[in-house]
C-alpha cells in the first residue's frame, strides 16, 4: 500500500510540474533560395534559435510550408533573396499564404505572434532594406510583433543580411554569426512574449 501511495504522489508531482512548465514555443523559419545562400542563412538562424530552451524549430522552404505550419507557429522568420530591389515572388507568395491561413483559422492574424525577415543579395546596394521593409510592412499589417536584429556594434537592424557576390562569393563566417545571434534573439523574445501572454 505504501508503494501505491508513493507512486500516486510521484505521478501527481510530475503532472503538476509538467502543467506548470512553460509551453513549447514553435518557430517557423521559412525561406526561398535560388543559389543556396538564403538556405545557409536560414540554417544559421535555426542554429541560434534552437539554442534557446523550450523552443521547437520548423525549417522549411516556402513552397513546403503548410497552412498547419503557419497556424501552429508562435513566431515566423522569413528569408528571401533580393530580386530587383525587393523580396522574391516566392517570398511574397508566402506572406500572402500566411494571411490566408491565419484568416481561415479564425485567428486574429499575427496578434501575440512575432515575425522577422532576413535576406541575401548579390551586391551591397541591391535593395536589402527595401526587401525587408516590404515584408515587415506586410507582417505589421497582419498585427505581428516585429523582432529586429542587433549588429556586431550593438546597433539595432532590420534583421540579418548577407552580400553574396563578393570574393569569395557566398555566405561567410561573419554572416553566419550574425544569423545565429539573430536566431537566438528572435527565439528568446518570442518565448518571453508567449510566456507572458499565456499567464
Amino acid at each position: 500500500m505504501a508503494r501505491l501511495i508513493l507512486r500516486f504522489l510521484a505521478c501527481t508531482l510530475l503532472t503538476a510540474a509538467a502543467a506548470g512548465a512553460a509551453p513549447t514555443v514553435r518557430i517557423l523559419i521559412a525561406y526561398h533560395s535560388r543559389t543556396g545562400n538564403t538556405e545557409k542563412m536560414a540554417a544559421a538562424v535555426g542554429e541560434g534559435a534552437s539554442s534557446v530552451a523550450g523552443v521547437e524549430i520548423v525549417l522549411r522552404k516556402v513552397a513546403e510550408v503548410t497552412a498547419g505550419d503557419i497556424v501552429k507557429a508562435d513566431g515566423i522568420v522569413l528569408g528571401t533573396p533580393v530580386e530587383w530591389g525587393n523580396l522574391s515572388a516566392e517570398a511574397k507568395g508566402f506572406i500572402d499564404r500566411v494571411g490566408e491561413a491565419l484568416g481561415k483559422a479564425g485567428a486574429t492574424y499575427g496578434e501575440g505572434r512575432t515575425a522577422a525577415v532576413f535576406c541575401t543579395a548579390g551586391s551591397p546596394s541591391n535593395g536589402q532594406e527595401m526587401a525587408r521593409m516590404s515584408a515587415i510592412a506586410a507582417f505589421l499589417a497582419m498585427r505581428f510583433t516585429i523582432v529586429g536584429g542587433v549588429n556586431e556594434e550593438g546597433f539595432g537592424s532590420l534583421g540579418p543580411q548577407a552580400v553574396t557576390g563578393g570574393k569569395p562569393p557566398g555566405i561567410n563566417d561573419r554572416d553566419r554569426a550574425e544569423a545565429r545571434r539573430f536566431g537566438e534573439r528572435f527565439a528568446r523574445i518570442t518565448r518571453q512574449l508567449r510566456t507572458a501572454t499565456a499567464r
